[in-house]
């Protein structure tokens, strides 16, 4: 029984390596939060984490709310998130249990002949699972590389969710505060138009016109409020908040940046840095390594070894080894092979549909961008100032009583709609700047600013 009982020990022992890592793999996810978003993020694995991300983020939400700190809260405290963050435990207890081999079997038989007692002992390792343990902690490994990858993908996504909820809330803000002073300019005019016509300065006709401006600017406030209230829930949703008045957003928009950017190949920036892409591949180089396996065991699935030690009554031990085999007479394996090499070309194609999806989203998302910025960029300095310009000279008419109180109020009401389509396409653009980041796979990279019509 030496032999046998040695080989058992020397796997208990090996098995005895594998173990847990200190972080549970995180270490990744941290590392890329870090340095493709600026800001860090960790894991909640029990209630009392739970409770310190919670303490955590109270001093974020207090001053107006910042898209970055929005993104570090989603990173805290998004609970869907957080349990995305656990399949990294689930992936690292399948490769510490394909390090670990299975434990040794120990058989046990007592029989009776007459007066004689009979007494059957054996202890059984299974051999192929001894052989192919290496392997199958290489693809494990694999996996779990994997899995650090896409949960670390999870956090980038959640991350750019969060800037274009921002974005969308903070737009809606200031399209419903500038809504409201409209309708109030709206009312003044409509009550305006009212005792005009009482005292006969105004046909029913203008009344009517001012009147049904000031009609649309209470449908588009109301309008306005709904939008506040929807993209503000979504916001909240993402922060992983339970209350709608946890945070305060400040009043207004970011400014334009000065320029935009100009980067050459987008797509293969894509298929360099994003994640899912080099999760995909590791997922391919995983299932490549489990054909391999899968095509070494198509005969022998079961071989067990081990040592057995028979005593009678009166009689000498006898003692000598066991040898199972399964006989492939009826399954030969090639249901095995041929679900692994299916399983391996549907990974191939997958991959190449994320790749081509990767570099497709990468020039979509780049090109809305130039052009978000390109009209935003329109509003802000031909726009606006036109119609300024014109409010100003039709105001000066006004006083100088060259054009009517319709006409000033008529200016008014498309100076309105400008301002209007001007916070849209300032939201557009820092929406399309988020895409982009998301489509690339984290922060825009360094590029040389984009010349725009105009620019020298």
């Amino acid at each position: 029984m030496k032999y046998p009982i040695a080989c058992a020990v020397a796997t208990l022992l090996l098995g005895g390596c594998a173990s847990f890592s200190p972080d549970g793999g995180f270490d990744t996810v941290t590392n890329v939060t870090r340095e493709r978003l600026g800001t860090e993020t960790r894991i909640a694995r029990n209630e009392t984490d739970v409770a310190a991300l919670a303490e955590t983020i109270v001093p974020l939400l207090k001053p107006a709310l910042s898209v970055d700190r929005a993104v570090q809260v989603a990173l805290l405290n998004n609970r869907g998130l957080q349990a995305t963050y656990q399949r990294l435990g689930l992936a690292e207890a399948d490769l510490v249990q394909a390090g670990r081999l299975q434990n040794p079997r120990f058989g046990f038989k007592r029989t009776h002949q007459g007066s004689d007692v009979l007494i059957d002992r054996s202890l059984t390792i299974n051999l192929v699972n001894l052989l192919t343990a290496p392997l199958a902690t290489r693809i494990e490994t694999r996996r779990f590389e994997q899995t650090r990858l896409q949960v670390a993908d999870a956090a980038l996504s959640v991350a750019a969710d969060t800037r274009r909820a921002y974005y969308d809330a903070l737009g809606a803000v200031q399209q419903r505060t500038y809504a409201q002073q409209v309708s109030d300019a709206a009312e003044a005019g409509a009550e305006l138009g009212v005792r005009m016509a009482k005292v006969g300065n105004w046909s029913t006709l203008d009344m009517a016109r001012e009147r049904s401006f000031h009609a649309d600017a209470v449908t588009r406030l109301a309008l306005a409020d709904r939008d506040v209230l929807a993209s503000r829930e979504k916001l909240v949703r993402l922060l992983g908040l339970d209350r709608s008045d946890a945070f305060t957003l400040p009043d207004r928009l970011p400014d334009l940046p000065a320029t935009a950017i100009d980067l050459q190949q987008v797509d293969q920036i894509a298929l360099r840095e994003r994640l899912d892409i080099q999760a995909g591949k590791l997922q391919l180089q995983a299932t490549a390594a489990s054909l391999n396996l899968t095509r070494s065991t198509r005969f022998v699935n079961a071989l067990e070894i081990g040592g057995n030690r028979k005593t009678a009554s009166g009689q000498a031990p006898e003692t000598g080894y066991e040898l199972s085999l399964e006989i492939p007479l009826f399954d030969w394996g090639t249901a095995r092979v041929a679900r692994a090499e299916s399983t391996y070309m549907q990974g191939v194609h997958q991959l190449a549909e994320t790749a081509i999806m990767a570099g497709s989203q990468a020039r979509e998302s780049y090109g809305n961008y130039r052009v978000s910025y390109q009209l935003a960029r329109h509003y802000r300095d031909e726009v606006m100032p036109l119609r300024k310009r014109i409010s100003d000279e039709t105001m000066l008419r006004y006083n100088g009583m060259l054009v009517s109180v319709f006409e000033l109020l008529a200016d008014s009401r498309e100076q309105a709609s400008a301002a209007h389509d001007y916070i849209g396409a300032l939201k557009n653009f820092w929406i399309a700047d988020s895409d982009l980041q998301a489509a690339l796979g984290g922060r825009l990279p360094s590029a040389a600013p984009l010349e725009t019509k105009g620019e020298k």
